[in-house]
């Protein structure tokens, strides 16, 4: 009797060893066959947003584009001869135009979106100086000129950054 006991124990523990075997290579094969389908997946998700990303990136450097103020001068006409009219004129343009693309934040990256604010600042600020040394919507108009005959507007850092985050995703 104790020698079929030893028999049945000899055959069992084969048996389980290779059961359990059995049972880890097919977990090991059903979780590498679930994450290739992840990553399947991702990719192709990743696949299907990048030309919402790029649109959104071509979008806010139309944005940069549209707020540089050499180019919205030249947009944008004075209506009065009060540089705190034009001024306000201007704001307006800026905020109808932040307004308009401002959901791209969804798409592009915090960094980024944080500098294209920065630069939208910038452009405010630097056109309330310079409409307070103003005496009429011409007057600013020249000084405008002549400030960003000096340096570059801001909206250029705004732009060179959004063509490297451009880069990085393609």
């Amino acid at each position: 009797m104790e020698d079929a006991i030893l028999q049945g124990i000899g055959y069992a523990i084969p048996a389980l060893v290779t059961g359990a075997v059995a049972y880890f290579v097919m977990t090991g094969l059903r979780n590498q066959d679930t994450n290739e389908k992840k990553m399947d997946l991702l990719a192709q998700k990743k696949k299907e947003s990048l030309p919402v990303r790029l649109q959104a990136y071509e979008r806010m450097l139309l944005f940069c584009e549209r707020i540089n103020p050499i180019k919205m001068l030249l947009r944008v006409k004075p209506v009065g001869d009060a540089s705190e009219d034009y001024l306000q004129l201007l704001l307006a343009s800026i905020d109808q135009e932040f307004q308009h693309n401002m959901v791209q934040q969804l798409y592009i990256s915090d960094e980024c979106w944080n500098v294209i604010l920065a630069s939208k600042a910038a452009v405010i600020n630097k056109l309330k100086q310079v409409s307070n040394t103003s005496n009429s919507a011409s007057d600013f108009r020249e000084n405008v000129f002549l400030e960003y005959s000096k340096k570059a507007p801001s909206t250029d850092t705004a732009i060179a950054f959004l063509k490297n985050e451009v880069k990085k995703i393609i």
